[in-house]
């Protein structure tokens, strides 16, 4: 279905995400995280642009959690998720120290270089919670729109839409992440790693629990 060796998917895979990452925490440095619709746009259509972009060669997950999903319903390979989520992580990084090399510091270190974080009235079992229903709603819509056959041609589209969507309902309250390393990448640059695991636990069992269901239920005797 995909073009391409592991090594480029895994390139390209990188560079989606660090154009995932350095547009949508752009928007939040930019905007000192205030202005919403702009960080739930920005984040949405970045993603739309590197998963259309990705698509044909990786298929397009930019998002360790994504990966996952596609590995427990047995649509990637052990040897290709391990390489797509190292290259996943290695890009978020990258991004995380770009923004710290275009942004000023005074801005960036205000919002943690776009990190994401718990509002001050939501418990971590509230994020870890928020989060996996994100994502649920995130790879749903991955595969509702890129892994089923009877899917309209829309490329990332979709995907952009629900990350644009989550962030408008989640962002005030966990940063709304739904990716282990796009939580991660702006945390390295800012080197503060408060709740970290609130951004693997929750999108991990969101993605998981979406992909089954997606698998198991909708597309049951589908050829």
């Amino acid at each position: 279905m995909w073009e391409g060796g592991v090594g480029q998917k895994g390139a390209v895979e990188a560079i989606g995400t660090v154009i995932r990452t350095f547009i949508g925490d752009g928007s939040i440095i930019a905007t000192g995280g205030s202005t919403l619709i702009v960080i739930a746009l920005a984040h949405g259509i970045a993603l739309a642009i590197a998963v259309s972009a990705a698509m044909n060669i990786s298929g397009g997950h930019i998002n360790p959690a994504v990966t996952l999903g596609m590995l427990v319903t047995k649509r990637i390979s052990v040897q290709h998720a391990a390489v797509y989520i190292v290259s996943q992580l290695i890009g978020a990084i990258f991004a995380g120290y770009l923004l710290m090399g275009v942004f000023p510091k005074t801005l960036g270190s205000v919002v943690n270089w776009g990190a994401p974080g718990l509002g001050s009235q939501t418990s971590v079992a509230q994020g870890i919670l928020f989060e996996a229903v994100m994502t649920f709603i995130l790879v749903f819509a991955v595969f509702g729109t890129a892994v089923d056959s009877r899917a309209p041609k829309i490329g990332g589209f979709g995907i952009g839409l629900a990350i644009a969507i989550d962030i408008m309902a989640g962002g005030p309250f966990t940063g709304a992440a739904m990716n282990p390393a796009r939580a991660i990448g702006p945390m390295v640059a800012a080197l503060n790693f408060t709740n970290w695991y609130v951004y693997w636990i929750g999108p991990i069992l969101g993605s998981i629990i979406a992909a089954l269901l997606y698998h198991y239920v909708v597309l049951k005797n589908q050829t």
